[in-house]
């Protein structure tokens, strides 16, 4: 019953968010000096009605360029179809912060983040993210990445220790089969390039079973898990959704289609909810 109630609440919410209510703000927006003098900018959103303090804060990693080109009020003004950022006001609601990174400054060209969402200068970033936000809540933060957003969230968890280590890590339709032919050498990444043998946080890794991006086979999974030293882990196949068929080629890799749980939002989000506080999804 009580997965079923919060499925039903989070749902209600998409319903009755209206376009006005969704951008009136979307997040205090905090910049971050890199280590290598760029700027690195996230939107910070706490739970409606709650104080930050203590809370848990997921650090939400969209996929694609990896570039959300965040405005003031700290709202994606690209990927805005991304499962992540079309969730935001989910995991809101379900009593967690969030924070949408974008790519910092000397990444915002048309590759985006590219080959360096692998490169432990990138990891090395992130982790600036995540103790500034465990500073800023003193509660625990998770890193979720999704698609392509998968690699850095994949390169955080195992490349990071102590007060910049998270404290969890959730990965969505991961990309796990890269295509050595294609024209840009970075396209051929995935989170097995990663050390995953270092990763020891718990871990949760939710596919679907309607996926049929090349780049994110949810029957790999089980492989991304078996290579981990995590903690705790569950591996999920999603099924249902659309009744529609799944798009082909590189469109089935895109937000809304079944790589992007479209229509199931609400039902992945209180599933990532309950692995985080310690349950099962």
């Amino acid at each position: 019953m009580r997965s079923a109630l919060a499925i039903g609440v989070l749902g209600g919410l998409v319903a009755f968010l209206t376009p006005v209510q969704a951008s009136e703000r979307c997040g205090e927006v905090v910049a971050i000096e890199t280590q290598e003098r760029n700027t690195l900018r996230y939107a910070f959103m706490p739970p409606p009605g709650a104080q930050a303090v203590g809370v848990v804060t997921l650090v939400l990693l969209a996929g694609g360029a990896g570039h959300v080109d965040l405005d003031a009020q700290g709202c994606a003004r690209k990927l805005k179809g991304n499962s992540l950022v079309r969730s935001v006001p989910l995991f809101n609601a379900a009593g967690f912060a969030t924070a949408v990174v974008d790519a910092p400054t000397d990444f915002h060209g048309e590759d985006g983040l590219g080959g360096f969402r692998a490169d432990p200068r990138h990891a090395k970033e992130l982790g600036q993210v995540i103790a500034d936000l465990r500073a800023r809540t003193r509660g625990a933060v998770w890193v979720v990445g999704t698609s392509r957003g998968a690699i850095s969230a994949a390169n955080a968890a195992s490349r990071l220790l102590g007060p910049a280590a998270p404290d969890g890590l959730v990965l969505t339709s991961a990309l796990m089969a890269g295509q050595s032919s294609a024209r840009k050498p970075w396209v051929a990444q995935s989170v097995f390039d990663l050390p995953l043998e270092d990763m020891r946080v718990p871990l949760l890794l939710v596919g679907h079973a309607a996926d049929t991006c090349v780049r994110s086979p949810a029957g790999l999974m089980e492989r991304v898990a078996a290579r981990t030293r995590s903690a705790r882990q569950q591996v999920v196949t999603v099924s249902g959704g659309p009744a529609k068929p799944p798009p082909a080629g590189l469109d089935a890799c895109e937000g809304r289609t079944p790589h992007g749980f479209v229509d199931q939002e609400a039902e992945v989000a209180a599933g990532i909810a309950r692995f985080v506080r310690g349950s099962t999804y």
